[in-house]
């Protein structure tokens, strides 16, 4: 499996002002190409391939103000995303209701401020240099210390007011003594991020507090919109950025702590199938309210299910991203049906009720939690028997312990203070 180990270069770094000549000298390039092959477009419906631009662009200056193999890299990108213009183009007139709008063409980059990634291929990288712990990329005068040897290639993504160095790995996937016939259910949220329960017998529910992440959106938000006021004016500063880019690492590194614990936990319980429940398109329709809409779409719910994804596999524990419909209205106790949710609004018959928030009552008048209602069923979803079928007859099987009070993880926020930016 491909890893990435990443470094930040920010604006003071002496490395910076190199990085940044070169990023410029690759949207330099990448609009020359994309001119070229707008104009064949637009003149005869084609497109120019990858190997028709790259002999067209030999000659140019800006493809000589890069190294070959990173000017290549650059034209392959701009050809994987005409690829995929048609791609979407086929699939709208397809199913147009699978988008929000109609596919438009790559656009050109800003002629100022506008920035490419540079992609460095393992022969455009110094061995020598791979060899004492340095990146070396060919006719960059930087250095990067690195912790691996065998690298398949270095990327630099520029970002706001810093650049991104990633490191591009191969990890070996170690099998952990797991059991694919278990089964671990997630359900996410806002308040509670995380609630997670198998169907193992005896598997004591856990719950992972969201408040931290909300507290750092919300006060970033207020801190931001202070700092728009004083601005005057839509744009943004560098303090802005700062401010920014503080919040994103911060999130980074609560996501990344919690997608640890929740694998660590299940390659100790022996579960070696995690279903995470997901819609598609469930923050662009979230109609919760202005402030809980807020607070549900700036946690970045997507990144925790990418991490919690390749986190698993490398110790061979199987991933599934279901829908999850009705998972929080049906009562997992009395093993209601799961149907998917259609636009024709039809009703359904459901044998439990959430009582309270945070609580939900079964059939018979047993209370569990709701999210452990939710992560349940979302199990169930996957695997329609992993629980059995007696529902709330099986008092002492595996639907027993699903009505305990679960465990609560406790994951302490990054200590950066937050009024400084």
């Amino acid at each position: 499996m491909q890893l990435v180990e990443q470094h930040v270069i920010k604006r003071d770094d002496p490395r910076f002002a190199a990085i940044d000549a070169a990023s410029f000298a690759s949207k330099n390039l990448y609009n020359a190409a994309l001119y070229e092959i707008r104009q064949s477009f637009f003149a005869n419906g084609t497109r120019l391939r990858y190997a028709q631009m790259d002999k067209r662009m030999q000659s140019q200056e800006a493809y000589k103000a890069l190294p070959a193999k990173v000017s290549q890299q650059v034209l392959k990108q701009l050809d994987d995303a005409w690829a995929a213009f048609f791609e979407a183009c086929k699939a709208y007139k397809e199913t147009p209701a699978k988008f929000t709008g109609r596919p438009r063409l790559p656009k050109y980059k800003d002629k100022v401020k506008g920035r490419n990634f540079l992609v460095y291929t393992k022969q455009a990288v110094s061995r020598r240099g791979l060899n004492r712990g340095l990146i070396q990329p060919s006719m960059l005068p930087i250095e990067v210390q690195t912790k691996q040897k065998d690298i398949s290639q270095v990327r630099i993504v520029p970002r706001k007011g810093f650049y991104v160095v990633e490191v591009v790995y191969e990890k070996e996937v170690k099998q952990a003594a797991v059991n694919p016939a278990y089964y671990a259910g997630i359900d996410m949220g806002v308040n509670t991020l995380v609630a997670l329960t198998s169907n193992k017998p005896k598997f004591q529910s856990v719950i992972i507090n969201g408040r931290p992440v909300k507290s750092i959106n919300q006060w970033y938000n207020k801190r931001k919109a202070d700092l728009q006021k004083c601005l005057g004016r839509t744009g943004t500063t560098k303090r802005m950025e700062r401010l920014t880019n503080k919040r994103n690492r911060r999130i980074d590194q609560y996501m990344h702590t919690a997608s640890k614990r929740i694998v660590a936990l299940l390659v100790k319980e022996g579960i070696g199938t995690l279903v995470i429940g997901k819609n598609d398109g469930w923050k662009q329709e979230a109609t919760m309210g202005k402030r809980n809409n807020q607070n549900f779409c700036s946690i970045p719910h997507a990144r925790l299910i990418a991490m919690l994804t390749y986190k698993a596999e490398l110790v061979g524990i199987h991933v599934v991203v279901t829908e999850e419909s009705y998972t929080s209205k049906a009562s997992l106790l009395d093993l209601d049906p799961l149907p998917v949710r259609t636009k024709s609004g039809e009703q359904h018959t459901l044998s439990g009720k959430r009582i309270k928030r945070g609580l939900y009552r079964a059939s018979d008048g047993r209370v569990l939690n709701a999210d452990i209602n939710g992560a349940g069923n979302t199990i169930r979803k996957v695997a329609p028997d992993a629980f059995g079928s007696k529902g709330v007859e099986d008092g002492k099987g595996v639907l027993a312990s699903l009505v305990v009070h679960p465990v609560r993880f406790v994951i302490a926020p990054s200590r950066t203070q937050q009024g400084k930016s």
